[in-house]
């Protein structure tokens, strides 16, 4: 069910967030190779992305940077203490949207890496994140923002990349908790009000995020609720305006997706019924 809403939710993202925040030409590409990766392992993540070897200008990303974004947000089991996941990127023309594909990556899903670039500004993208063998995919993760910069020519400010990675971490922290579509929903409802959360206490702002979270059907741990606080307190420091514009093209789809969800999950206990009735009839003409 999670995998089929996640779907969705890319879907979403990709259809209400098409303006990139600055112009970026296509047909570039950036390859992002994991830094411990042996040269046939990467000679095989190459194969993997239907690329040559010096075809694409390409970069390197380290375990140290992985941990400038993850460290203290993620379990170290997660992080590792070796970079090996890598990306390829190449923008597409305005209003492709992304495409996103992934060959043994554990941890990080596809939605987590579409929300990454977004984040860093490009929307229209062909992104392909692999590995030699299955590991969880923060290097990919890291590599995406460097990627971005090496694109544009931009430095990204340290705060958006933060902020960014905080984001998707809780949200996937919470996504485990709950489903999918909510989690979105929950992080994107606290996104519209930050301009209100600003002159909230953190046990106002706790309030809060309980009675969101309630209107939802569900009531969160204690350490999830702080886990959000804390994530409106980094993100009430960026650019709200803009935040919100971008959350409310988003939340109409959302909320039709959310009502799919519903009617797939309906018709899922629907043909569960039926194939116990079939079961139970085979099971009396032998029994």
């Amino acid at each position: 069910m999670k995998k089929i809403v996640s779907i969705f939710l890319a879907l979403c993202m990709l259809l209400c967030l098409t303006v990139p925040a600055l112009a970026v030409s296509e047909g570039q590409a950036r390859v992002v190779i994991g830094a411990n990766l042996s040269s046939d392992q990467i000679l095989s993540v190459y194969t993997q992305f239907g690329l040559t070897r010096g075809s694409v200008t390409e970069l390197t990303v380290t375990n140290a940077e992985e941990r400038t974004y993850l460290e203290g947000l993620v379990s170290e089991d997660v992080i590792g203490h070796n970079s090996i996941s890598c990306v390829y990127i190449r923008t597409l023309p305005a209003g492709s949207g992304l495409t996103v594909s992934t060959n043994n990556i554990t941890w990080c899903t596809q939605d987590m890496y579409k929300s990454a670039l977004m984040t860093a500004g490009i929307y229209d993208a062909e992104v392909k994140v692999g590995a030699p063998f299955g590991v969880s995919g923060t290097a990919a993760l890291t590599g995406i923002y460097k990627a971005y910069e090496s694109i544009t020519g931009v430095q990204l400010q340290q705060e958006n990349k933060t902020a960014a990675t905080d984001e998707l971490v809780i949200t996937a922290e919470l996504a485990d908790q709950i489903e999918d579509v909510d989690a979105v929903a929950i992080v994107n409802e606290l996104k519209l009000i930050l301009d209100e959360t600003q002159n909230m206490t953190d046990d106002e702002l706790r309030a809060q995020i309980t009675q969101i979270a309630t209107q939802y059907g569900y009531t969160l741990e204690e350490s999830m609720v702080n886990q959000l606080v804390s994530l409106c307190r980094t993100l009430e420091g960026l650019d709200t305006a803009q935040l919100t514009e971008k959350v409310e093209q988003f939340k109409s789809t959302l909320s039709n997706v959310a009502q799919y969800a519903q009617q797939v999950q309906g018709f899922g206990a629907k043909l569960s019924a039926v194939v116990d009735s079939i079961k139970g009839f085979f099971q009396g003409l032998f029994s």
